[in-house]
This record gives structure tokens, sequence and C-alpha cells, in this order.
């Protein structure tokens, strides 16, 4: 259960890591500081929203169909917004006593419930290693699911800040899904109405420093479950994707907004473009502050491939599924890279 214990003051003093927090072996990232340089992925796409459409399609085709992943600049999202809500979220994680912090605990009997937290998932039988951070989840929309007074009140602006964030994201991921669209020749609104009304939660991660990088993932490998994710880092890396087989740091990339392509869309647009796997390491230095921007269906959406892009040269490759139904399937099996996805895979082989 969660309790009390939170990875800030767990990491404080100590030279090696409890062994709940231990990856086995061939989840280990290894030497990460060794590493860093040969895995650094400064090549990464970005896409710069200002440009003329005609350079922005074959951009995002790309790397939405070779990476799952791609930074976007340019963006429109004011730039002291994003600089404030940083410093709310680490300043709400770094300044403020525990037992104020703890005011605004989750529920520890439900599955990403709002709040402060250390633990993703409920406590089950089949055990999994904890990760090496801790999390403020808020849910933000739609605007009845959205309770500013379950948010910090501290530092003073974090509630204003939170909020106006959020309606930044939606509007971004609303252009970015129609770009999504038309890239593949469909009309602007297709993604989007396959997904439907978005549900949005925003969670800000905090990742103390490590005393074993080498044995510990802040957030083990995997995929998004919901449409598409909008990922802000701040200066200190930790971020890593997979492509090819291979782990590759993500540098962040100033006033950039990172675009993670979910699970949800790699079915819509019938495995033309690929959701990403990723995950993040620790260091032993620096904490490290990311803010996730999950946009879903809603639970009683049945996604399936979009029919412009079914063809008899090219069958559906996933069977539809409920969203609630996926949901349930992530969260009691715990996420492992690709896993919940793949179970959906059709045969197309007959």
């Amino acid at each position: 259960m969660e309790g009390a214990v939170r990875v800030q003051i767990l990491s404080q003093g100590i030279s090696e890591v409890p062994s709940q927090y231990i990856q086995p072996p061939k989840n280990r990232p290894g030497s990460v500081t060794e590493n860093i340089a040969d895995l650094s992925c400064k090549h990464v796409p970005a896409v710069d929203l200002s440009s003329e459409k005609e350079s922005v399609l074959p951009a995002i085709r790309e790397a939405c169909r070779d990476w799952g992943a791609f930074h976007v600049i340019n963006h429109g999202v004011p730039t002291k917004l994003l600089d404030d809500l940083r410093r709310a979220c680490f300043s709400f994680f770094n300044d403020f006593p525990m037992e104020d912090k703890l005011k605004y605990a989750c529920n520890p009997n439900f599955a990403a419930s709002e709040g402060y937290g250390s633990r993703l998932l409920v406590s089950s039988e089949n055990e999994t290693v904890l990760d090496w951070r801790d999390y403020f989840d808020h849910h933000t929309l739609p605007l009845s699911r959205r309770n500013p007074s379950a948010w910090p009140h501290f530092p003073p602006e974090y509630r204003e800040l939170m909020a106006n964030y959020s309606d930044e994201m939606k509007a971004l991921v609303q252009r970015l899904l129609a770009l999504m669209s038309e890239s593949l020749g469909l009309k602007a609104s297709c993604i989007e109405d396959a997904v439907g009304e978005f549900y949005q939660n925003i969670t800000a991660s905090y990742y103390p420093p490590c005393p074993r990088p080498d044995l510990t993932l802040g957030l083990q490998s995997h995929s998004d479950i919901g449409a598409i994710t909008l990922l802000m880092q701040d200066n200190v890396g930790g971020l890593q994707v997979l492509k090819d087989g291979e782990w590759l740091l993500v540098d962040p990339l100033p006033n950039a907004i990172l675009v993670l392509v979910a699970d949800q869309t790699e079915i819509i647009t019938n495995g033309q473009y690929k959701t990403c796997v990723h995950r993040a390491v620790t260091n032993a230095s620096k904490a490290r502050l990311s803010i996730a921007t999950f946009h879903d269906p809603a639970k009683t959406v049945r996604i399936s491939p979009v029919s412009d892009l079914v063809s008899k040269s090219s069958p559906p490759l996933y069977s539809s599924v409920l969203y609630r139904d996926y949901l349930s399937s992530w969260y009691s099996n715990a996420p492992e890279g690709k896993r919940n996805l793949d179970k959906l895979l059709l045969d197309t082989s007959k």
C-alpha cells in the first residue's frame, strides 16, 4: 500500500537502494553514466509547427512511422507558462514539508487516483518492482473532472498554472492530431473523432537522486495506453526511447514539447503510426522533473482501425477493444513494453 513513504524521503542518506526498487538483470539500464554519450539521441525528430504545412506533414509522418516520438518547436504554448509550471511543480516537491504534501496523498486502494503518490499500480499478488519516483497526478479534463481544490495550494500560483497548462495542452493536441490525420491522407478530424472527448490527466514526476542508477529505473519500460502524450522535460536528461532494439537517451530540447504516440493511436491508424516504448533512468547527483499530459478516450469508447486505412490489401491488424477493457488489462498485467497492445494483434497470414 501507498502509506506515507515517498522515494524523496527514502533517498536521503542511503548508499544502497531497498530491494523492492532493484530491477531484474534484464531490465537494468547498466552503467548509465558511461553510456549516456553513446546512447545520446539528439536526432529525435523535431518538427517546427511554424513551417508550411507542406513540410510539416511529411516530417510528422516520418516521425510517427519510424519513432513514435518527436519534439515540436514553435508550438504556440507560451514559454513563460512552461517555465512557471516547471518551477511551481519542482517547488512543490522540493520546498515544502512532507507533512503538508501528504495532505494530498493518493488513495492507495485505487489505481491512478488523483494526488501525490509514489506507486502507480495497486498492490496485487504479482508484485512489481517499484519505480524510483514520486508524482502528482491531476485530473484535468473533461472540466467535470477538474477540481483544483484537490491540487496543491502551494506555491500559491500552482493551481492557476496547472489549469492554464491543461487548456494549452488540449489546444495543442487537437492541432497535432489534425496534422497526424492529414499526414495519412485522412480528414483532419479523423483521429480525434475516433478518440472522442479527451480524458486528460497531467502527471508531474519527480525523480530524486539515486545511489545506484545502474540497478533502478525511474519509470519502467512501457508504452502509454491512451491516444497521445505531450511531455515537458527539464534540463536534466533521463527519458529513453526504444528504437531498433536500443535504448536511446532523449536529450531535452529547450522550450520544446515531446510528442509520444500512444497505443490507441497505433490501433486507430492500423499500425501505420507506432506507439513509443519508453522508460526513465535515474542519476546519482541531480533531481529530475518531467510533466506528462495524457489524452485518453472515455472508458465507453470502442477503438478500432479507421475504415479509410483498411482494405483488402491492408487488412485490420488489431481487433477492436473497449477502452475500459484495455485500461483494466493494463493495470492488471502491469506495463512492460508493448505487451498489452500486442495482445490485440490479429493473425493476417490466413
